[in-house]
Formats: structure tokens, sequence, C-alpha cells
């Protein structure tokens, strides 16, 4: 089992960042993959980032690519999304989610694909004014 704790959100100005957090449970090794996602009001929830946690490649979608950063600090168990230029049309619910098994081997984390994962955060709140 794996548990998923986001933290970080809040409320930005455009142009501003935030840091999400994502603190897991249980053992690292069987987290194949990680990912951020995020779902808007009226919207489907979308892949924003995610990293194969063997070795660290990782995946943006292109609305995000150059502004957002996705980590992971193992020693601390805890997953990062930096997101700096932030734009309105970046607020949502931001939503952690971890992958052990064939999804994640199977490289659709690459596509940002939801199948990829099997356990999910409850989500933190990120709202950016203009």
């Amino acid at each position: 089992q794996v548990q998923l704790v986001e933290s970080g959100g809040g409320s930005v100005q455009a142009g501003g960042s935030l840091r999400l957090s994502c603190a897991a449970s249980g053992d690292p090794s069987r987290r194949y993959c990680m990912g951020w996602f995020r779902q808007a009001p009226g919207k489907e929830r979308e892949g924003v980032a995610g990293i194969y946690t063997g070795d660290g490649s990782t995946y943006y979608a292109d609305s995000v690519k150059g502004r957002f950063t996705i980590s992971q600090d193992n020693a601390k168990n805890t997953l990062y999304l930096q997101m700096n230029s932030l734009k309105p049309e970046d607020t949502a619910m931001y939503y952690c989610a971890a992958g052990t098994g064939y999804g994640c081997l199977s490289g659709s984390w690459r596509r940002g694909s939801q199948e990829a994962y099997n356990y999910w955060g409850q989500g933190t709140q990120a709202t950016v004014s203009s």
C-alpha cells in the first residue's frame, strides 16, 4: 500500500511560484513512477509531469514545459513540483500519483497517462489570479 499526501497549494498572482510536495509512505523501491496531475472545474484530469524513479527521467505536458519542474527526494520519500511563471490557466486541483506496476514499466507514464498510476493523493488546490 502507498499513501500520498499533497501540500503546498495556495493562491498566487500570475507570474508567481508555488512548490507542491507529496509525502509518500511505503517502500520507495516499489514505486516505479510518480507524477502530478491536475483537474480544473469542468475539465478532465490531465497529466502535468511524471518521473521514472529508477533513472530520474521525466515527462512534462507541453503547457508546462520550461515553467514546472518535477523532482524527488528519496531520503525524505517526497515528490515535488516546482511551479514558476504561473498563469491563471494553471488554476486547478493538483494530484500526486504513484505507480507500482506494469503501467510504469510499459512507459505509459511518458504520455502523461493516468493508466500508469494506481495510487492517488487527495489533492491540493492551486489558484492563480490575473
